[in-house]
Parts: C-alpha cells; structure tokens; sequence
C-alpha cells in the first residue's frame, strides 16, 4: 500500500502542488503541477479558486496526509498578506476534507533535501531528481517547492516512527531485561 501525501507551496498568483506517492521506499511524483491564478483580477476570487482546486484534488487523489509550506518573509507586506491569505485558503480546503495539514518553513524544506537552509531552487530541485522519480515534463520552481514540502513531510513521517521505535525499544533502567538479553556481558 503506497503513502500519498499531497505537498502545497501556497502563492495568490501560481499555486504548486505536488502528490509524493511512497511504496516500499521508492519515491515517485504523481503529480508536479501549478494553479495559476494571475488571470484572475479580484484576490477574493483567487482564493475561492484556491479553496475550490485544492479540495477537488484531495478528492481526487484523497492523499494520507497533506503538508504546506509556511510563508515567512517578503519585502512587500501587501504581499505577504496576500499569500498568507492563499495558505489559509489550502489549509482550510484540506481541513474542510478532513485532512490533517502540517506546516514546514522554507529553510527547514532547504535543509531536509540538501542539508543547507539556504540553498538555491536548483539545489533542491537537482537533489530532489537524484531522489524521486518525476515525470518527464519540465517541472516549474513553484511545482518543484511543492513536491520539496511533500518530500520533507515523507522524511519526516519516517523520523517520527523511528523516533517513536527508539523510545518505546529504550527501556532504562530494567536491569532484568537487559541481563536476561545479554548473559555473556555479565561478569560473576
């Protein structure tokens, strides 16, 4: 059974989306798309069409988990508000489908793929064909952000079972255990 996460980078004028299938640990992008929206004169209306796409593609591809990238910085506050409203749009389509949406900075993406929060698009989007089979087509940097964030929620996924294997496998101080595991490392 492959794991579906539907990875957004959220944008007021192009969306990318991206849908991460996992299946036995190999790694293939179903989906690398965009939502333009610059058409589109009036933001509200923007935000509608968000909202509207955003729910018929977790209808369409009902993703296990849903992860968005977080909007942090911009020179232009009208901007920034203006993407943030586009997230809370997505977020809200996917709450409305009753998906659990998680959130990841830019740098904490950057990081994940390349190990430098700072990295460029092209680093990413290199590691990221060394790492996932893509479709064939060119792939924008606003779909290419999008599959980083689906990417770096996959990874995440696996630290926290791992994280959650550790701790329940870590039983400190049951001396009677750890004696009965190992005899030949108890001294008489």
């Amino acid at each position: 059974m492959s794991n579906l996460i539907l990875g957004i980078d959220p944008g007021s004028r192009v969306m990318g989306y991206a849908v991460l299938s996992e299946d036995r640990g190999k790694l293939t992008a179903l989906r690398c798309d965009v939502i333009r929206l610059a058409h589109i004169e009036n933001h509200t209306d923007r935000l509608n069409v968000i909202f509207d796409k955003v729910t018929a593609l977790i209808g369409s591809i009902n993703p296990s988990s849903c992860a968005i990238e977080t909007p942090i910085y911009g020179v232009d506050p009208q901007a920034m508000l203006k993407l943030g409203r586009a997230q809370a749009a997505a977020i809200l389509a996917m709450k409305q489908q009753g998906k659990e949406v998680h959130e990841y900075y830019p740098k904490e993406v950057k990081k994940a793929i390349t190990g430098n929060g700072n990295a460029s698009k092209e680093q990413v989007a290199f590691m990221l064909a060394k790492m996932v089979k893509l479709p064939n087509e060119k792939l924008s940097n606003d779909a290419t952000d999008a599959l980083a964030v689906a990417w770096c929620h996959n990874m995440n996924i696996k630290g926290a079972k791992t994280r959650k294997q550790l701790h329940q496998n870590n039983k400190k101080g049951d001396w009677a255990a750890f004696v009965a595991d190992h005899p030949s490392r108890v001294k008489s």
